[in-house]
């Protein structure tokens, strides 16, 4: 079987490629990416066991992926993701998400592709009870033109429920090393601030109000589970391997980091919100993710520890 990974030089995509070798029956995988962050360093020292092909592509080009064929399940990863600053760009977020969509959900229908798509779990916004699925639209509350964006994803898919096998997931807040690591993400953001001993910036309401998070290494686990047992149900998945609270995210990195300096603002930034979301719909598939987020921090401050 061939797998396609778009947005294969970014944080999740570059963990994925660097351990396709442990999805069973990938024969080959091709890589795609427009290298507009200049993340070349993330498709450095490839595996050769992995059997990847690099392709330069502009999804945005509905035409783009017209010259590839013979592929099995497309792994949808190219975006723009930085939430925080998505209110600023909103307009140019909005048609380049929405355009290579558009081209991956045009090129699954041509070749029969299955498609997994990630979500965002910040579509649920700021919640008072534990949220899931299950959640009607009316009440879904996202904060940022990301996370709005993420919605109307969802949407198209479902209009193409009929000519497309899918699933769609939503992910907690991203953590763990990769050749392609960000830090704009809570976790990884705090720990890097942590490493320069620069403020680590928190809404003066936040210490106690819960976020979903998700290690990499569970990330893969999707879809490595969605490939090897052909688990494609057309439907929205919550991906989490825990609920946490900003103070018990500091308080992990605290033991890799004695001293670090908290800074409570009085701006809203975009970890003043509290959800707490349901993961129960996967699990009851037989998908149990428990990665420890700690391992994460710990590998993530160790990556910054010499300056």
């Amino acid at each position: 079987m061939n797998l396609l990974i778009t947005g294969c030089c970014g944080h999740i995509g570059s963990y994925i490629t660097d351990n396709i070798h442990k999805i069973k029956n990938i024969k080959k995988t091709f890589i795609v990416d427009n290298l507009e962050s200049n993340r070349f360093y993330s498709i450095f020292s490839s595996k050769k066991k992995n059997n990847l092909k690099f392709l330069i592509k502009d999804l945005t080009n509905k035409k783009s992926l017209d010259d590839l064929d013979n592929i099995d399940f497309v792994i949808h990863l190219a975006s723009m993701t930085n939430a925080e600053k998505s209110f600023g760009k909103k307009n140019k977020m909005y048609e380049n998400n929405i355009s290579c969509l558009k081209t991956v959900i045009r090129f699954c229908k041509r070749t029969k592709a299955k498609l997994i798509h990630v979500s965002s779990t910040s579509v649920y916004g700021k919640q008072t009870e534990v949220v899931d699925e299950t959640c009607e639209q009316k009440y879904l509350k996202p904060q940022s033109p990301y996370a709005d964006i993420k919605l109307i994803e969802e949407k198209m898919l479902k209009k193409e429920n009929k000519f497309l096998n899918y699933n769609s997931f939503r992910f907690g807040t991203i953590s763990g090393v990769s050749k392609g690591i960000r830090f704009h993400t809570a976790v990884n953001k705090f720990c890097f601030n942590a490493a320069i001993n620069a403020n680590i910036n928190v809404y003066k309401t936040a210490l106690d109000q819960y976020r979903p998070y998700l290690s990499l290494k569970d990330a893969f686990k999707v879809f490595k589970f969605c490939i090897e047992k052909n688990f494609f149900h057309n439907d929205i998945f919550n991906v989490l391997s825990g609920n946490f609270t900003v103070n018990q995210i500091l308080t992990k990195i605290r033991k890799y980091k004695k001293n670090i300096n908290i800074k409570l603002v009085n701006s809203p930034i975009m970890n003043q919100l509290s959800y707490h979301v349901s993961q129960k719909k996967l699990n009851r598939y037989g998908l149990i993710l428990n990665s420890d987020i700690e391992k994460d921090i710990r590998d993530t401050i160790k990556l910054l520890k010499n300056i």
